[in-house]
């Protein structure tokens, strides 16, 4: 029989489990009740002090999207980070043995005797250019029990963390970061390689050797930020952290508020989406509903059942690849939204029979030139935002003229097969709405969709007049994310 400190450390283990699972599914994670079983079974058959077995067995049982992992790990440090008093935030906490033993090494290197005081001691009484020839020999030598000790001494002296203080982590790690200027430590390896090689290195030695230094000192941050996670952890408690971390999965980031590092995210995302999104278009159209009565083919089926038309046939619609026409604003925030929108529709563009792209502010260009020949559909996009001719007066939008000269130039090429797409969030700057082109397209026009990102409850306040031009089209959808954009590509026929 198992002790009384066995069950009661299972019983914590599932408690912990439970959270973890939790947030997971609060993090976007579609995480079942049959997967929740498969990873408590999974951790199970795993030594539990082994960390990296452990995170994997949860990840294969939990985890099902490769662009889901980012928020899998995060999580997983939270609700795993190491524990113990040592992650307290205590000025007066006691350094590692880590601490210690590269301090008795920088001593000796230096060839100082030492004071007769511990370890510890030293170390916070280091000045921060000795703590700077720790972290150099830390980074040449690539020890990661080194680079650990440092990492938990540079939170320590340089963080300025405060128990009980409502401060991200990313203050923390900004102003860690700023005492240690590892751009200019980068710099001295470099110098210091150049030094010690007996001969000039070469371009290809030199760019080697930079590298092993930037991957080391990537390495050092990746410890800092852990060392200061523990830490808020530590003091914050575990579900805190773990909401204050919380990130949106990439299809749920927000077109219009995207940070650099969640755009590249979004990038990365698109590519498994549009092919997803261009077999299940394949598959709809192939698998479209019934056509009308064949009743030749019921009739000679049915001798088959003495003449018993017991099994009707009918007539399939030949599928039919409708155009696109996707008109997009491309002004201010709009314009990464849109950006996603061309890359989407361009990606799936063989499920189309033909595809044309305008963009406009206040002034309308066509674009589809820029698309033709073109494998690298980000460098065409980029193109558009640099090249296209859509400033006509102010470059404030101005839907209702750019509509107007859109359905001038090219309102004869809509036809009867044409699916046009308006992206934009209708915010007019107070201009004519010129809302009878819209109704005109609909008129002539297959289907014709709207795509606003923003939010709905923002829908008809200030200069947004999209209501004025809903009434014209056979749908508009809010649409800020990929989840919202992967939605609406159901709709199209």
């Amino acid at each position: 029989m198992r002790s009384e400190a066995e069950a009661g450390a299972g019983v914590a283990l599932n408690e912990l489990l439970a959270g973890f699972i939790q947030e997971l599914r609060a993090a976007g994670l579609p995480v079942s009740l049959t997967e929740n079983l498969d990873a408590m079974e999974a951790v199970k058959h795993i030594p539990l002090e082994d960390r990296e077995a452990f995170k994997y067995a949860l990840a294969a049982t939990l985890v099902k999207n490769n662009s889901h992992w980012r928020a899998f790990e995060t999580v997983f440090e939270v609700y795993f980070s190491y524990r113990g008093p040592e992650y307290e935030i205590d000025p007066d906490a006691d350094l590692s043995d880590a601490l210690d033993e590269l301090m008795e090494q920088l001593q000796g290197d230096q060839g100082d005797e030492g004071d007769g005081s511990g370890g510890g001691g030293a170390m916070d009484a280091m000045t921060p250019e000795e703590i700077a020839q720790m972290l150099m020999k830390a980074l040449q030598q690539g020890d990661q029990g080194m680079m650990r000790a440092v990492a938990q001494q540079s939170v320590k002296r340089f963080a300025g963390m405060e128990p009980g203080r409502p401060v991200g982590g990313t203050y923390y790690l900004y102003r860690t970061l700023r005492h240690l200027d590892l751009d200019g430590v980068l710099d001295q390896l470099m110098e210091q390689a150049r030094q010690d090689s007996p001969d000039p290195l070469s371009a290809l030695e030199e760019r080697l050797e930079q590298d092993e230094y930037q991957t080391r000192i990537e390495h050092l941050k990746q410890e800092i930020e852990s060392e200061i996670r523990r830490r808020l952890v530590a003091d914050r408690g575990v579900e805190a952290m773990a909401k204050t971390l919380r990130k949106p999965l990439p299809e749920d980031i927000d077109f219009m508020h995207a940070s650099r590092e969640e755009m590249a995210m979004l990038r990365k995302a698109i590519y498994p989406l549009t092919r997803k999104l261009a077999v299940r278009l394949a598959r709809k159209r192939r698998h479209g509903r019934k056509g009308p009565l064949d009743f030749r083919n019921t009739i000679r089926h049915s001798l088959s059942y003495g003449g018993v038309p017991a099994e009707p046939k009918f007539k399939y619609p030949r599928p039919s690849k409708p155009e696109i026409f996707v008109v997009a604003d491309i002004s201010g925030s709009v314009a990464s939204f849109a950006r996603f929108t061309l890359h989407l529709v361009y990606a799936i563009q063989g499920q189309f029979s033909k595809v044309r792209a305008f963009v406009f502010i206040d002034g309308i260009d066509e674009v589809t030139r820029l698309f033709v020949g073109v494998e690298d559909i980000a460098e065409a996009v980029h193109r558009v935002n640099t090249e296209a001719d859509v400033v006509w007066v102010d470059g404030h939008s101005d839907y209702g003229h750019a509509f107007e000269v859109f359905w001038g130039k090219y309102g004869k090429d809509v036809g009867p097969k044409t699916t046009v797409l308006l992206l934009g969030d209708a915010r007019n700057n107070y201009h004519a709405s010129q809302s009878w082109v819209v109704k005109e397209m609909q008129h002539r026009a297959r289907h014709v969709y709207w795509l606003n990102p923003e939010p709905r409850s923002y829908w008809d306040t200030g200069d947004s007049i999209i209501g004025e031009y809903a009434g014209y089209t056979d749908g508009v959808y809010e649409c800020r994310n990929l989840r919202q954009l992967e939605r609406f590509v159901d709709v199209l026929e």
